[in-house]
């Protein structure tokens, strides 16, 4: 079986992993730099480029798009689904997934918990919100975000005004969002295939910081989800529409609330507190589409 797998590069754990999960289910898997992809039509000859040049498609593909080149991945994966090549990541999920308020609607409309939210245009906006919100401190987020980049914590209003300015110079639309106090900078993130659960960890803040990435220096440890839980995270992952994907909880006074939905989400924090081969779940699951 050919297998593959459009990443930034075959270094990346994640991309590193499912390389070796397919090689050691005996399929032959090609790292594809989507960044140097094009989709071409050309009538019955359409395709995609790589590098300028005609790619030999795989039997079956694993997009691993990066937050910085969704656009192009989104175009790529619908030349895949015109090829008729299969994969795990459908573009529309891809991009609710991206764009954290689109996600958070969605996920309310299907009366899923998520924190209270607001979406901002301008400075004057955020201060107006933030006066509605409650107490500080309140969180102020970029709609496209990674790794904990693009996320802060406002104290004061002055504080919530320096932050707004700032990231409006970089997008048109920021979100300001209740500060969860009682989660005590922990988080669960459980790893969706398909239609199951294959782990699930729990993330705990470094001190002195309240983000649970594990790019932040937070610490992970395996836990078992309630069923509560369960049912929670399978039903943000089907609302979403992602067959892949990382469901973020935080626990609160009013119960879990689902923070946000990874449509890519990395394998080397999760497969490390839990040991679980959830790089070969994903190849597993990527071939039953054929």
């Amino acid at each position: 079986m050919q297998i593959g797998i459009f990443s930034r590069g075959p270094s990346l754990y994640s991309t590193r992993r499912l390389v070796e999960a397919g090689e050691a289910l005996g399929h032959e898997v090609e790292v594809i730099d989507h960044a140097l992809c094009s989709p071409s039509l050309q009538g019955q000859r359409s395709t995609i480029l790589h590098n300028g040049n005609p790619l030999e498609l795989p039997q079956v593909a694993i997009p691993r798009i990066g937050a910085n080149v969704t656009a192009r991945g989104v175009s790529i994966i619908r030349q895949l689904d015109a090829l008729g090549v299969p994969h795990i990541l459908s573009a529309e999920a891809l991009l609710l997934a991206r764009d954290k308020m689109s996600c958070l609607q969605r996920l309310a409309a299907a009366e899923i918990d998520v924190p209270n939210t607001v979406l901002c245009f301008s400075t004057y906006e955020a201060k107006r919100a933030a006066r509605r919100m409650g107490p500080f401190p309140i969180v102020v987020k970029l709609l496209e975000s990674t790794h904990g980049v693009g996320v802060a914590l406002a104290h004061n209003l002055f504080q919530l005004e320096r932050l707004a300015e700032g990231f409006l110079q970089l997008q048109d639309r920021i979100l300001l969002q209740e500060y969860i106090r009682e989660s005590n900078g922990a988080d669960i993130r459980a790893l969706v295939v398909g239609d199951r659960i294959v782990a699930a960890m729990e993330r705990r803040a470094a001190p002195g910081e309240f983000r649970a990435n594990m790019h932040r220096g937070a610490t992970a440890t395996a836990v078992e989800l309630s069923p509560e839980d369960e049912e929670l995270v399978m039903r943000t992952a089907r609302t979403i529409g992602v067959e892949v994907a990382g469901v973020d909880l935080i626990p609160s006074r009013r119960g879990a609330l689902v923070m946000e939905v990874n449509a890519s989400p990395g394998l080397e924090g999760i497969e490390g507190a839990t040991k679980v081969d959830i790089a070969g779940a994903i190849v597993r699951y990527a071939i039953s589409k054929l």
